[in-house]
C-alpha cells in the first residue's frame, strides 16, 4: 500500500499493488482517493520527476541513489495530470519536470500529453527520461539480474 499525504499530513489517497507472481498482479487506487494527493516526495531542488507507479518511482531512485532526498518526485498511479500539477502549484521552487513514464505505448503517448499540459501552464524546462525496458521496476530488475550474473562468474 502506497499511501499519499496532503499537505497538512493528512492521508488522501491510497494505492494497492500485490506482489502475486503465480499470474496477473493487481493494483490499484482505494476508492475515494483524490488523485492530487498521489505518492510523492517533496525536497529542495527545483527538479520534479513524474513517474506513472510508485513502484516505478522507488525503483529509480533505487537505480539513481545520488542526493536522492534532494529532488522531488510523484507518481501518478496511472497517467492523469492531477498528482503532478498540485506538486507544483504547491510547491514554488519547483520550475523544471522530468517525465520518467513507461517505455509502452501508453507511456509515450501521456508523455507526449503531460509536456503539451504543462507547456500549456507555462513550464517550457522539460526532460524525458524513459527507461530502455518497458518500465523503470523492469530496469532495476534487469539491472539487478546483470549485477547477480557478473557476481556469480567472479566466483
Amino acid at each position: 500500500m502506497f499511501v499519499g499525504l496532503d499537505e497538512h499530513g493528512v492521508s488522501r489517497h491510497g494505492h494497492k499493488r500485490s506482489i502475486y507472481t503465480e499470474g496477473k498482479s493487481y493494483r490499484g487506487n482505494i476508492e475515494s482517493s483524490d488523485p492530487r494527493y498521489s505518492f510523492h516526495w517533496v525536497g529542495s531542488t527545483e527538479r520534479l520527476y513524474v513517474f506513472e507507479a510508485p513502484i516505478d518511482m522507488l525503483s529509480y531512485i533505487s537505480l539513481h541513489p545520488e542526493n536522492w532526498q534532494e529532488h522531488s518526485y510523484v507518481s501518478l498511479c496511472g497517467t492523469a495530470e492531477h498528482a503532478m500539477l498540485w506538486m507544483l502549484g504547491q510547491y514554488a521552487q519547483l520550475d523544471e519536470v522530468v517525465i520518467c513514464l513507461d517505455n509502452d505505448d501508453a507511456g509515450i503517448k501521456a508523455t507526449e500529453r503531460l509536456t503539451a499540459i504543462l507547456q500549456e501552464h507555462g513550464y517550457g524546462n522539460i526532460e524525458i527520461d524513459r527507461s530502455e525496458a518497458k518500465d523503470w521496476n523492469d530496469e532495476l530488475v534487469n539491472a539487478c539480474e546483470a549485477e547477480s550474473t557478473m557476481i556469480m562468474r567472479l566466483e
